[in-house]
C-alpha cells in the first residue's frame, strides 16, 4: 500500500527501474534522490533510508557521501549513513546564498577525487602526497568508483541547481547542457523540466558567469537604497529578506510602510471600477486597452522625465565602468519630483497629514488604504535598509479586503538576485560595481513554494537600487578552494524539524484573519494554519505532497489514495510515538561507521 503512495507522490520524478526508489543516476558519478527518512508519516511516501543505504552499499560499497541542502533538517540523524555527508541546507523552494556554491562544488570535487571526507569537515589536511595517492587508489577501482548524491527534499529544485552547478563549473558543461540532462534523467517524459524556479535558473546563469570569470566571487554588505514600482495595484506589501545564518534561515530585513512609498503617479491599476477588478481577479490584465494605453503613458512618460542611475546618484563618486556600458543598457527609472512640482505631487508625499477636501481622488483612496498602490511609485525606506550579504530577496503580497475583520490574499511572489553578479563581478575580474539596478516583470518572478502560481498581477515591474556599503579593502575575495585544501561545510539544521527557517513557507492564497496591529502594515495569520494546527511536523509535508501531485494522476488513482493517505494518517499517529525504538533498531544492524566491510 505504502508502495502505491510513493509513487503517486514522486509523481513526475522518475524512479530508479532496478531499486524502485525515487532516483536517478544524473551521471555515472553524481546520484539525485528526495530526502530520505525513517520515520512516519514520511517514511510512507519518501524513500525508506534503509531502502536507500542498502541500495547505495550494494552498488557502490563505501564509495557513496551524501551531499543535503535541507534547511528543514534531514528527517535523520548522521549515524544511519555512516556519517558520510555533508551538511550545506537552505530552504526549501530557494536558490543557495552564492557563497555556499564554491564549497559545495569543491567538496564534492575532492571526494569524486578520492580525498577524506572528514579532511574537509574536521580540519585534517592530507597534503598533496596523501591525496594522490588516494586518487590512484579511486582510479585502481573503478568497479565501485565514487559517487556523490545529493538531496533536499523533493530531489528536484535545490539537488537539481547544485548538481547542475557540478556539471557546469567542474566539467565544462553549458547550462542548456546540464539542464537537459538533469531533466532528462530526473523527470518522467512529457512531465516537464527538472529545475522551474526562476530563481535557481538565475543562479545557475550565475554559475555558468563565474566559472568562466575564474571562479572568482566577492560577497558584501549591501544597501537597497530604493525600490521602483510600476503598476503597483492597491494592497500591495512589499517586504525584504535576507539570508542569515550562513544560509540556514531566511530573515525579513525590513516591510516597508505607507509612509515609505512616494506615489509619483497615481491612478493605481484596479482602481477604476468593477470591471478592472474583473480582470485583475481572473488572471487578465485589467481592461486590456485601457490598462495597455496606461502602461504606455506611462512609460513615455519615464523616458521623458526619468533619472539615469549613476554611481553620483546613489552617493558614489565616480563615473560607471566602461565593461558596466558594454554588459547591460543603461537602465531608467522613476524621475523623482521637485519641491516645485504640482500640487498633486505634494499632496501624494504627504498623503497621510494632507485633508481628503483638499487631495485628488486618487490620493482620498491613499488616506483610507493603508497599502496605496499607483502607476509609479518609489519605496524609500527611513533609515538605511542594510544586508548582512550580497543575496537579496524581494517579496510581494497583494491583499484585497474582505468583511468581517477577513481579508483574501490574492497574489504571492518573490524573487532572488545577487548583486555581485549584477554587478558584472565576473566580467570585471572579480570586482563588481559598487552599485547598480536589478530589474524584472511580474510575470518573470518565483511563485508559491517553488510553483508558477502567483494569483492575480500585484504589480507590472520592479527595479532594485541598490549599492554596496563595505569599503574595497575590507572585503575578501571567496576563491574556489584547491583540490587539496580544507574544504568547511555548514551546521546542519535540527534533523527532527521544527527549524524554522523560512518567514514565508506558509503563504497561501485565501481568507486571512485580519490584523488590528498597524495600519501601515497589515500583517495577517492564515485561517487555514489554525484549522489544521493539529497537523504537526510530517503530517503538514504529507498534506502538501499530496496535494501538490493529485493533479497530475488519472482519476481512477485518486481513490486509491484516499484510502492509502488514511492509512498513512493512522500509522503516522502511532508512529509518532514509538520512531525512537524504530531507529536505534535500524542502528544496531548497520555496519560501524568507518563503513560496509563486505
Amino acid at each position: 500500500m505504502a508502495s502505491l503512495l510513493r509513487q503517486i507522490v514522486a509523481g513526475p520524478r522518475a524512479r530508479h527501474p532496478e531499486a524502485g526508489l525515487d532516483l536517478c543516476y544524473v551521471t555515472d558519478h553524481i546520484i539525485a534522490t528526495s530526502g530520505p527518512s525513517q520515520t512516519y508519516p514520511q517514511r510512507a511516501y519518501r524513500n525508506p533510508l534503509d531502502h536507500l543505504v542498502a541500495f547505495l552499499d550494494s552498488k557502490h560499497g563505501k564509495n557513496w557521501a551524501i551531499w543535503e541542502f535541507r534547511g528543514e533538517g534531514t528527517g535523520y540523524p548522521d549515524a544511519l549513513v555512516y556519517n558520510r555527508i555533508r551538511h550545506y541546507p537552505w530552504p526549501d523552494h530557494h536558490p543557495p546564498p552564492f557563497r555556499l556554491v564554491p564549497m559545495i562544488v569543491a567538496s564534492m570535487r575532492n571526494w569524486l577525487n578520492g580525498n577524506d571526507l572528514e579532511a574537509d569537515g574536521v580540519g585534517v589536511a592530507d597534503g598533496k602526497k596523501k591525496l594522490v595517492g588516494k586518487v590512484l587508489d579511486t582510479w585502481k577501482d573503478k568497479k565501485n568508483a565514487r559517487v556523490v548524491v545529493v538531496h533536499c527534499k523533493a530531489g528536484k529544485g535545490r539537488s537539481g541547481t547544485m548538481a547542475c552547478s557540478y556539471l557546469i563549473s567542474e566539467c565544462g558543461w553549458t547550462p542548456e547542457e546540464a539542464l537537459a540532462r538533469f531533466t532528462e534523467r530526473r523527470m518522467r517524459p512529457k512531465f516537464g523540466a527538472g529545475v522551474t524556479i526562476p530563481s535557481q535558473l538565475r543562479w545557475i546563469g550565475y554559475v555558468d558567469r563565474w566559472a568562466k570569470g575564474g571562479k572568482k566571487f566577492v560577497d558584501r554588505e549591501l544597501e537597497i537604497v530604493e525600490i521602483h514600482v510600476w503598476g503597483l495595484r492597491t494592497g500591495v506589501k512589499l517586504s525584504v529578506e535576507g539570508f542569515v545564518d550562513g544560509g540556514r534561515k531566511i530573515k525579513v530585513i525590513h516591510t516597508f510602510t505607507k509612509r515609505e512609498r512616494l506615489i509619483v503617479e497615481g491612478n493605481a491599476p484596479g482602481d477604476n471600477g468593477i470591471m478592472d477588478m474583473i480582470y485583475d481577479m481572473t488572471g487578465y490584465r485589467n481592461s486590456p486597452t485601457t490598462e495597455q494605453n496606461m502602461l504606455d503613458e506611462a512609460k513615455q512618460a519615464d523616458e521623458e522625465t526619468v533619472t539615469n542611475l549613476t554611481p553620483k546618484s546613489l552617493g558614489q563618486p565616480g563615473k560607471p565602468s566602461t565593461e558596466q556600458l558594454k554588459t547591460k543598457p543603461t537602465l531608467m527609472l522613476i524621475s523623482r519630483p521637485s519641491r516645485n512640482s504640482s500640487n498633486e505631487s505634494q499632496n501624494s508625499i504627504t498623503s497621510h497629514s494632507t485633508s481628503p477636501s483638499n487631495s485628488p481622488s486618487s490620493l482620498q483612496t491613499n488616506d483610507v488604504d493603508p497599502e496605496p498602490g499607483g502607476m509609479a511609485v518609489i519605496f524609500k525606506p527611513h533609515k538605511p535598509l542594510v544586508l548582512p550579504n550580497s543575496d537579496v530577496n524581494i517579496c510581494v503580497e497583494r491583499r484585497n479586503r474582505a468583511t468581517m475583520g477577513f481579508t483574501m490574499v490574492t497574489a504571492v511572489a518573490h524573487v532572488w538576485f545577487n548583486a555581485f553578479f549584477e554587478g558584472n563581478g565576473p566580467e570585471q575580474g572579480g570586482n563588481p560595481n559598487l552599485s547598480g539596478v536589478f530589474e524584472i516583470n511580474w510575470d518573470e518572478m518565483d511563485g508559491i513554494k517553488g510553483s508558477s502560481q502567483k494569483g492575480t498581477r500585484a504589480v507590472d515591474r520592479i527595479a532594485v537600487v541598490w549599492r554596496s556599503i563595505a569599503p574595497e579593502d575590507e572585503t575578501k575575495e571567496l576563491a574556489m578552494p584547491s583540490v587539496d585544501s580544507i574544504v568547511p561545510q555548514m551546521p546542519a539544521a535540527d534533523w527532527k524539524g521544527g527549524n524554522d527557517e523560512d518567514p514565508d513557507n506558509k503563504r497561501h492564497l485565501g481568507l486571512r484573519a485580519q490584523s488590528p496591529d498597524s495600519t501601515d502594515i497589515s500583517q495577517a495569520s492564515s485561517i487555514k494554519d489554525e484549522a489544521i494546527s493539529e497537523v504537526k511536523d510530517g503530517g503538514d509535508e504529507l498534506e502538501d505532497a499530496i496535494a501538490a501531485v493529485k493533479t497530475d494522476v488519472p482519476g481512477e488513482i485518486n481513490g486509491d489514495l484516499g484510502e492509502e493517505v488514511e492509512q498513512v494518517r493512522g500509522e503516522a499517529s502511532e508512529g509518532r510515538h514509538g520512531n525512537g525504538e524504530g531507529i536505534n533498531a535500524y542502528a544496531n544492524k548497520l555496519p560501524k561507521p568507518e563503513g560496509n566491510d563486505r
